[in-house]
């Protein structure tokens, strides 16, 4: 069994690269997420969890992490992802992810629209909202990824 996390950050980052890979890898990295490894998760924040924006990962740890990401090679074209998280005063919390090609205000309405969706339909008030979005103009072969990555 797995312990439940119990702290967590909110980022966004985009970046250029020769591959698709490349250009996710260095998304991630920029979003300073780029030295472990992902595991991709749903949804759900625990009730303990706690916002750390200066939460530091061991290198190579496997990481929860609930995130969109988009990979373009249409230059010109404008990518975006973001990530939100809905909060709870008495209970868990919920984590949206999207990626479009949108601007990055248009992310941020669409992805708090998602949160307070989620809260409407589990019955649970929404106390806050916290966004992560990032918006890029490809140049060549680009990725704009956001995520909220879980740890202990």
């Amino acid at each position: 069994m797995l312990p439940t996390p119990k702290k967590y950050f909110l980022t966004a980052a985009s970046a250029e690269g020769k591959s698709k890979l490349t250009a996710f890898d260095n998304a991630l990295l920029k979003a300073r997420i780029g030295n472990v490894n992902l595991i991709r998760v749903s949804s759900i924040l625990p009730p303990e969890a706690r916002l750390d924006e200066e939460l530091e990962i061991p290198p190579g740890s496997l990481v929860p992490t609930a995130y969109g990401s988009i990979v373009s090679d249409v230059p010109g074209e404008t990518i975006c992802a973001a990530v939100a998280v809905g909060l709870s005063e008495d209970s868990f919390g919920v984590i949206m992810e999207f990626s479009g090609k949108c601007t990055k205000d248009e992310a941020e309405e669409i992805i708090k629209g998602m949160v307070r969706e989620a809260f409407e339909t589990r019955g649970k008030p929404l106390t806050e909202i916290k966004v992560a979005a990032v918006q890029h103009k490809v140049e060549k072969l680009a990725c704009a990824f956001a995520a909220v990555p879980l740890w202990y």
